[in-house]
């Protein structure tokens, strides 16, 4: 194949985990990759692209462990190209090397299928017009690390490409310090601890994470995590990434049985803890009014800087829709120690 005829091409390889129950191929490819339907995969391999050990093989194949799965799709699914909007955005820091940004809940960090405006990397491109990261053919410019779209908080931004290298770097080998607050379900017995245990794709849904204790599937991920205070049924903790993983926190916390408030795809939004009351009810269905999302921030990140090599820390407010849902379980909490 030409370099020509590459680009009209994008390829994929994996390894069956040895721990893998034999499922169709079409089914194990959906749950693996993202931004893909099932109908295109079967169509793919209709058109004999998806190879296991070197053989084209028809969409009723059941993968087995071991097996060395090929495939080759017509390109491009994803060609998105990052349009500049004139978005405001939330500026904590900015040099010649790198900005920092306190992004809110509701914006999408980087365009992708179904999200192809109004995000942060299009805000960004606005704001660093002429940027020569930003006129790349790189799809996630100057982007060091991502949140998800409904957390809200503290993200790190390249501005050149030797900065996103050496940042890249620190991400990598773990050197930098994040922490993120976040309102869970249920009590602790403890007052501090430490979650790991892979985190991969959900075989059964793949919007979301699910934690594999055993490591036969996902990648390794450790999550630390103390006790800020106690209200009874929810509890605030802060924690600490070692890793950055996928949904990380919020797949790590449902793991151990205490789901962010409000995560509807975690299975956060439901009453999980508390009395039978109606009075209660009406309670938390009014925390969950104010807080329409994932009850996590990340509040702040240390670094080193990547041409000064000083150490950077930047810390951020909690917003009000979450600062509003804590005080809310605070004051709860004040007047049952009353009655």
């Amino acid at each position: 194949m030409t370099q020509e005829e590459n680009q009209l091409y994008e390829h994929f390889k994996y390894t069956v985990d040895p721990g893998q129950s034999p499922l169709r191929i079409d089914k194990w490819l959906f749950n693996k990759i993202e931004n893909i339907s099932r109908h295109r995969i079967q169509e793919t391999a209709k058109s004999e692209n998806i190879f296991v050990n070197g053989k084209a093989v028809k969409s009723n194949y059941k993968v087995k462990p071991g097996d060395e799965i090929s495939i080759v799709f017509e390109y491009p699914p994803r060609e998105i190209e990052i349009i500049p909007e004139n978005i405001p955005v939330d500026i904590v820091y900015e040099d010649d090397d790198l900005l920092v940004v306190n992004k809110p809940a509701g914006m999408v960090v980087h365009p992708s299928y179904g999200h192809y405006s109004g995000t942060l990397l299009n805000a960004l491109a606005y704001h660093l017009k002429g940027n020569e990261l930003f006129e790349s053919d790189d799809e996630r410019p100057g982007l060091i690390h991502r949140i998800d779209k409904n957390t809200s908080g503290i993200l790190l931004i390249a501005k050149t490409l030797d900065a996103k290298m050496k940042l890249s770097k620190q991400f990598f080998d773990r050197t930098t310090d994040r922490k993120y607050i976040a309102l869970v379900w249920g009590n602790f017995d403890e007052n501090e601890g430490t979650v790991t245990g892979h985190i991969g794709r959900c075989l059964k849904n793949r919007k979301i994470m699910s934690v594999f204790p055993d490591g036969e599937y996902g990648k390794h991920a450790v999550t630390h995590y103390k006790v800020i205070e106690r209200y009874g049924y929810v509890t605030q903790i802060e924690c600490k990434l070692e890793t950055g993983r996928t949904h990380q926190i919020r797949a790590h916390m449902k793991y151990i049985g205490h789901p962010l408030f409000n995560d509807e795809e975690y299975g956060g939004d439901k009453i999980l803890k508390g009395t039978t009351f109606t009075k209660y009810k009406q309670f938390v269905q009014n925390c969950l009014n104010l807080l329409p999302r994932q009850a996590l921030h990340a509040k702040s990140l240390g670094f080193t800087h990547p041409t000064t090599g000083k150490p950077m820390f930047f810390d951020s407010d909690l917003p009000e829709d979450m600062a509003a849902a804590i005080e809310k379980w605070q004051n709860y909490v004040k007047n049952r120690e009353l009655e």
